[in-house]
């Protein structure tokens, strides 16, 4: 092996990150080696892994392969051959879809891992790895194992895939990626160290010399010192071929056209070796390793020495050579009993025209990796596709296999690419043509879904319009069909109001059919519809029904209807029927995890997550999200992404303790997905970015949010969550320093929540009103208004509700004489935020404990102020703002706030609220000295 050189820093860090133990903290899980193509990153990889292997931890290593980029997971397979798992990691580790894939072997890392000291997965080459491993990274980047595993990566910068960038560098932002860029060789390193034991005897005048032509590129110095001229490296890798007899360059060819799978058997039939010619086989395979072109590797298998070596034979092979052998290939790993997808690869390269033989193969191969692997999928059909002929003999297999690329590419990333395919499906398949009529309305209807994940609403609305319009018109099943997507679009960005006559014309003609199914899927999309718009009276009527229908329905049944079911939870949610809408999103996500339906798990995880907020269980919520995450931007839709960051912030907020910006961090992604759309996602990410704003001490970031998502009129917001947007522009407004400004919106949060009649609603109104009362100085009409929320919540079964209620309500009873009140309120709320996993809220209860514990007499609450910390204490208590104490002192705001510091270390308190409290009560017993 060729000495490593000049990369002692580099060294370094690596021995420090085998010192540590990765996927904790702040220790990186993934080490990212860049740089360009033979500048070292595969020797420091190997420099790494021995030193690894020398502390007596697992090593594997995998290589993504130029030629290969196609079939799924070919680095991790490569990786994991040692373990014995099954050469297609999709079927070997008995999954049934590509995220439970990724969570299945970041399990298997965990597991092997602990039977030593710990792992090493070292991948190299990774700018030619297929998207199946690069988002199974991205995954680990994301969720680092919580053990000792260190996965080392190696790729040239200006090669890799914008995803595999933007993977790494988050990581990078959030400390799980540790990056090394490897430059050019110092001068000295090479000729005094390099040169003298390559090239003995070399001028070092000369060598100086390579070096200059090499730009200090290690492939590049070697092979000229090894040429002893400066020609290009293409032209000295093929003098090297130069002296093979025919049958030794032949076996070079062969074992850059199969990779990984060049094994001795296979060489003898791609070279078209007779069986009985093993010697001579043997003999080239030595002679080639003696020259150092080949060596060999784990399970008999034989690769060159460099994937630069292997791209210059595999490109100065005769091309129709080359199809032959890759056709022998094919042929070769059938028999072997290969998988679809390593055949599906040779295959692709040896098709010269239309054989339907090997398009069954390339259709298989894409039947078996839609799950795991759709952009291979995507991929395989494509090839399909080139070699069909276009002929109308043919027309409605092509139109099939478009439909199902646009399917695979929608789940993928390739949105905009899967609705241009649909578009060209629907202009293939006339009206008129009663035989395409179903994969039609199919085509239209995914269409429809691409435009929406899309964000584009419009469109997808006019053509799903277009075509309930069209003559000859659809059949009732294709009407109910596309009636149910249109009723899908709102209340995104249309009114449900305006589509709500299509869905029942819909729902009215599955009564007709005696489709039960049907009409269970136009009653859930009607049944988020009227919650959404806050018609509660309709919302209770048509979700009941659809509950009814989806409980009687089997499975199987509801197979087709997971995005309803979806629909029906988050209905439920609104309504405020926690239990039902967990139950729904559990079922719904049985079904379409068996189904493959992807694109619905996002929907049916944040309404799931959204009850475990609600109910406090924030671990589950977060993972919930988490998952949600990963699938939402496999699927690539900014809309869809922009909600499930907003849902992940939300849960952040209270799982983290008051300060940590994290969910703020997460909240600012999500709007940044949104955009500039003004949907309802988008207002709920913006909703979410105050809601997170406001935690961190941001009151005017918050305002300003709000104002975004709901516009001055407030219009914007969700009618049937008005109310507790509402509140958080209220409080933000206060604290800011101007209740009288937020009188108008929390009368209307009041009257609305009226109209809604759900508790956590009208609990929401009673705290804005509170919040202003306090800024005005009326504590007894906080105290009244907070105790009327907290009856509001205490039945309305949402535990983070009724904790934040109570947390409000409980200095206020202290302040008001309700001292054993108080300690109740404040004991029931700290125990649902520590059972809830609510950091936020037990950091809150905690701060709020002198001001409780000194109304109940459990400490003296004597604290020893200056005069004129007294007199800032007493004007908080008034409800003063910073602002406008300082204006009353003379002051500047920074002083007071300084002066606010010291007096919250005085008195164990951290909020305004909780110092109002203290202040009061203490007024009361004369207890400020």
């Amino acid at each position: 092996m060729t000495p490593l050189v000049s990369r002692a820093a580099e060294l370094a860090l690596l021995e420090a990150v085998l010192d540590q133990a990765p996927g904790r903290g702040s220790r990186p899980a993934v080490v990212d080696v860049t740089g360009a193509a033979g500048i070292g990153k595969s020797r420091l990889m190997a420099e790494f892994c021995r030193r690894a292997e020398d502390r007596g931890m697992t090593v594997l290593r995998g290589r993504a392969t130029e030629y290969e980029r196609h079939i799924p997971y070919q680095p991790f397979t490569d990786a994991f051959a040692e373990l014995d798992v099954d050469a297609g990691l999709d079927s070997g580790l008995g999954v049934s879809d590509r995220f439970e894939l990724h969570r299945s072997v970041a399990k298997l890392l965990v597991r092997i891992a602990k039977t030593g000291p710990g792992l090493v997965v070292a991948l190299d080459d990774l700018h030619w790895a297929d998207p199946a491993s690069l988002e199974l990274l991205d995954h680990l980047v994301r969720h680092p194992p919580s053990t000792s595993v260190v996965v080392v990566v190696a790729r040239r910068d200006r090669q890799t895939t914008a995803s595999l960038s933007a993977a790494l560098t988050r990581g990078i932002d959030t400390g799980t990626v540790l990056r090394l860029g490897l430059g050019p060789l110092a001068e000295r390193a090479c000729v005094e160290e390099l040169a003298p034991g390559l090239a003995p005897g070399l001028p070092p005048g000369r060598a100086a010399e390579l070096y200059a032509a090499s730009d200090g590129n290690p492939l590049y110095f070697l092979a000229l010192l090894q040429a002893r001229h400066a020609d290009g490296l293409g032209t000295l890798l093929l003098d090297e071929l130069t002296p093979l007899t025919a049958a030794q360059r032949r076996t070079a060819e062969a074992v850059a056209l199969l990779g990984h799978h060049a094994t001795p058997a296979l060489l003898a039939v791609v070279t078209g070796r007779d069986r009985s010619d093993a010697h001579g086989l043997d003999a080239d395979l030595a002679a080639l390793a003696g020259r150092d072109l080949l060596r060999p590797g784990h399970g008999g298998r034989w690769t060159l020495r460099h994937p630069v070596l292997r791209a210059v034979v595999h490109e100065s092979t005769d091309p129709g050579l080359r199809t032959r052998m890759h056709r022998l290939a094919a042929a070769g790993l059938a028999e072997a009993g290969a998988s679809a997808a390593e055949r599906a690869h040779h295959v692709e390269r040896s098709l010269t025209g239309w054989n339907p033989e090997a398009v069954a193969v390339l259709a298989e191969a894409a039947e078996r990796s839609a799950a795991t692997a759709p952009a291979s999928c995507a991929h395989w059909l494509k090839v399909a596709l080139r070699h069909l002929p276009d002929t109308p003999e043919y027309a409605a297999r092509r139109r099939e296999l478009m439909l199902w690329r646009a399917r695979a590419l929608g789940v993928c990333g390739g949105l905009r690419e899967s609705r241009d395919l649909l578009h060209e499906v629907i202009a293939m398949s006339p009206p008129d043509d009663a035989g395409a009529a179903g994969l039609r309305a199919s085509a239209v209807t995914l269409c429809a879904v691409m435009e929406r994940h899309l964000g584009r609403y419009t469109e997808a609305v006019a053509l799903l319009r277009r075509e309930l319009s069209r003559t000859p018109g659809p059949s009732p099943a294709q009407a109910i069909e596309l009636g149910l997507e249109l009723g899908s679009s709102a209340p995104h960005a249309t009114d449900y109001p305006e589509v709500r006559p299509d869905l029942f014309r819909a729902l009215d003609l599955a009564r007709s059919l005696g489709d039960e199914v049907a009409e269970a899927g136009a009653l859930a999309v009607a049944a988020l519809g009227e919650a959404y718009e806050g018609a509660m009276p309709a919302a209770r009527d048509v979700t009941d029904r659809a509950a009814a229908l989806v409980d009687a329905l089997t499975d199987h049944d509801l197979a087709g209807l997971c995005e309803p079911l979806a629909r029906l939870g988050w209905a439920e949610t609104f309504l405020e029927r926690y239990a039902d809408a967990e139950r729904h999103a559990d079922r719904g996500l049985a079904i379409a995890r068996r189904g493959g339906q992807l694109h619905v798990l996002p929907h049916l995880l944040l309404c799931k997550a959204h009850v475990h907020i609600q109910t406090l269980r924030l671990t589950s919520a977060v993972e919930l999200a988490d998952e949600a995450e990963t699938i939402a931007r496999g699927i690539g839709s900014d809309e869809l992404l922009a909600l499930v960051l907003s849902k992940k912030a939300h849960a952040l907020v209270h799982t983290l303790p008051p300060g940590d910006r994290t969910a703020l961090a997460v909240a600012e992604e999500g709007v940044t997905a949104a955009g500039t759309s003004t949907s309802w996602w988008a207002s709920i990410a913006w909703c979410l970015l105050g809601y997170a704003a406001i935690h961190v001490g941001e009151p005017a970031r918050t305002r300003a949010a709000l104002l975004r998502a709901g516009g001055d009129d407030l219009n914007g917001l969700q009618p049937s969550m008005r109310p507790l947007f509402i509140e958080a522009l209220v409080a933000s407004t206060v604290v800011l320093g101007d209740p009288a400004a937020a009188v108008p919106w929390a009368e209307r949060a009041r009257k609305e929540a009226e109209q809604l009649g759900l508790p956590a609603q009208r609990a929401s109104a009673l705290r804005s009103a509170a919040h202003i009362a306090l800024g005005h100085g009326d504590t007894a009409a906080a105290a009244e208004l907070a105790d009327l929320a907290v009856a509001e919540t205490a039945g309305g079964g949402s535990a983070l509700w009724e904790a934040r209620t109570l947390l409000l309500a409980a200095p206020l009873a202290a302040a008001t004489g309700q001292p054993e009140r108080a300690r109740v309120m404040w004991e029931r709320a700290r125990h649902l935020a520590v059972a809830g996993g609510a950091q936020q809220l037990v950091n809150l209860a905690d701060e709020n404990s002198p001001a409780v514990s000194a109304a109940a007499g459990d400490r003296p609450g004597v604290v020893s102020l200056s005069p004129r910390e007294r007199e800032i204490t007493a004007m908080v208590a008034e409800g003063l703002t910073t602002p406008a104490i300082a204006t009353r002192l003379y002051l500047s705001p920074r002083t007071v706030e300084t002066h606010l510091a010291r007096i919250y270390r005085k008195t164990g308190v951290t909020s305004r609220a909780a110092l109002a409290a203290l202040q009061t009560r203490a007024e009361l017993r004369n207890e400020i000295t």
